[in-house]
């Protein structure tokens, strides 16, 4: 008879090493032009920063609760804890490419994009208790 074995740990953090890879390398270009149009370009590279954060958050909590014995709200806890970290030290680290610049505004926006996705985690949970008990 087969027995299905669990996945080694490190299975659940691949796609998160995956996207902080991907962010890395995003900020590791110069800056490129989105758009002609100023606050189009601004828009979409705003946007990026939240919906990459937002995705990251996502990501975050989807390791955290597969790997640790931490709690629900611990690991919503650590996971925008580890998304304020990575978009700190993202900003860092654009300092030193070239025609790229930290800004803080950056680092609020990523976080945003973080505490919406805790958000999201939250309510889904609590639907599904809502519903649990229902």
């Amino acid at each position: 008879m087969f027995l299905a074995r669990p996945f080694p740990k490190f299975i659940y953090w691949l796609p998160t090493i995956i996207w902080m890879i991907t962010i890395f390398s995003f900020s590791a270009h110069p800056s490129l032009h989105a758009s002609a149009v100023a606050w189009q370009d601004f828009a979409v590279k705003k946007t990026a920063h939240f919906v990459e954060y937002f995705v990251f958050t996502g990501l975050l909590i989807y390791s955290l609760t597969r790997t640790t014995r931490l709690s629900w709200t611990r690991a919503l806890l650590m996971a925008i804890i580890i998304c304020i970290v990575y978009a700190a030290t993202d900003e860092f680290h654009q300092s030193f490419v070239p025609g790229r610049e930290p800004r803080i505004r950056d680092v609020l926006i990523d976080i945003s994009g973080g505490l919406v996705m805790v958000v999201f985690s939250l309510r889904s949970r609590w639907l599904e208790i809502i519903d649990y008990r229902v």
